[in-house]
C-alpha cells in the first residue's frame, strides 16, 4: 500500500528549509519593526512574507482545495484558529521574531500536518543554525537525516529545565511565571534555560540537550511541529496539569519522560488564557 503521506513529508523540508533561507536573507538587511499585541511581541515584514511563500508552495502543490492552513499571520488578521478532521498544515513562518529582530540566533520555521486532529509530521528547520529537524508519526525523529533521542535522565536534580516568560506583562501572569521558575530553580535543577523560540525549544528536549520544557501561553503553531518530534524521539507530552495534552488549549510540558514531568508539574503556578480555537470576537 502506497505511502499517502510520503511526498507531503518530504515537501514540507523542501519548503523549511527554503523558507529559512528567505529568513536568513532579511537578516542581513535592514529590518523595519512594527508592534504587534505590545512592545514585547515583535513583528516583521519577513513574517508575512515567509507564511505567504510557504503557504504559497503548499496551495501549488495540493491545490485541490482539500488541504486547510493554519498559520500565525493569518490568524493574527483574523482567520479562524479551527482543527477540524481534513488535512491541516500547521505553520510558524518565522517563531523567534523578537530574536530574529535583535540578531539573537534563534530562529526557526515550524511546520506541521495534521489528518483527523492527529498529527502525522512536523518539521522545525533552525535556520540561523542550519539544523533541520523532522519526525514522522511511528517513523523516529531526526535532525540532520542522523536519528536523536531524549535523555535518559531521571534525577531532577541532575536535569536542565526549559521554559520562556512569554508576551503577556500583566502582573498577576508574570509573578506567576516567575514564581514558577524559583520553585523549580530550588528543587534544585542543574538550571534554567530559554532560546526563544517554543520549536527550538522543543528540539532541545528531543535531542537530549535539556530534560523538558513547558508553557503557558503559547500557540498550537508555536509547538505542533515539535510535538511529534519530541514524541518520536522517545519524549512525552502533556497539559501542565499532568492531564492529557490539547493541542488548542496554549498548554504544554514536553518531557523526556513522566518522573521529569511530573516532578517541574508540582511546581508550576497555572494560569488562564484563551484557547487558541476560541470564537473569534465579532467587530
Amino acid at each position: 500500500m502506497a505511502d499517502p503521506w510520503q511526498s507531503a513529508y518530504d515537501f514540507a523540508v523542501q519548503v523549511a528549509r527554503a523558507a529559512g533561507a528567505v529568513i536568513r536573507k532579511a537578516g542581513e538587511d535592514e529590518i523595519k519593526v512594527q508592534t504587534k499585541s505590545c512592545a514585547v511581541d515583535l513583528v516583521t515584514q519577513t513574517d508575512e512574507r515567509v507564511e505567504k511563500i510557504i503557504i504559497g508552495s503548499l496551495k501549488e502543490q495540493f491545490g485541490d482545495g482539500s488541504h486547510c492552513f493554519i498559520g500565525e499571520e493569518s490568524v493574527s488578521n483574523g482567520q479562524p484558529c479551527n482543527l477540524t478532521d481534513k488535512p491541516t498544515w500547521i505553520i510558524d513562518p518565522v517563531d523567534g521574531t523578537t530574536n530574529f529582530v535583535h540578531g539573537f540566533p534563534f530562529v526557526a520555521v515550524s511546520i506541521a500536518f495534521a489528518v483527523n486532529k492527529e498529527l502525522e509530521f512536523g518539521v522545525v528547520y533552525s535556520c540561523l543554525e542550519d539544523k533541520m529537524y523532522k519526525a514522522r508519526k511511528g517513523m523516529g525523529a531526526f535532525c540532520d537525516d542522523e536519528q536523536i533521542q531524549v535523555s535518559d535522565v531521571k534525577d531532577i536534580n541532575k536535569s536542565i529545565i526549559i521554559s520562556e516568560h512569554g508576551t503577556d506583562r500583566s502582573i498577576e501572569k508574570v509573578t506567576k511565571i516567575f514564581s514558577t521558575m524559583q520553585k523549580i530553580l530550588r528543587i534544585p535543577v542543574h538550571g534554567l534555560r530559554g532560546s526563544g523560540t517554543a520549536a527550538t525549544n522543543m528540539c532541545l528536549v528531543a535531542s537530549g540537550a535539556s530534560e523538558a520544557f513547558f508553557e503557558i501561553g503559547i500557540h498550537c503553531w508555536d509547538i505542533a511541529a515539535g510535538v511529534v518530534i519530541v514524541r518520536e524521539a522517545g519524549g512525552i507530552i502533556l497539559d501542565v496539569d499532568g492531564g492529557p495534552f490539547d493541542l488548542m488549549s496554549r498548554r504544554m510540558m514536553s518531557a523526556n519522560n513522566d518522573i521529569i514531568a511530573k516532578r517541574i508539574i508540582k511546581e508550576i503556578e497555572i494560569f488562564e488564557v484563551l484557547r487558541d480555537d476560541a470564537p473569534v470576537p465579532s467587530k
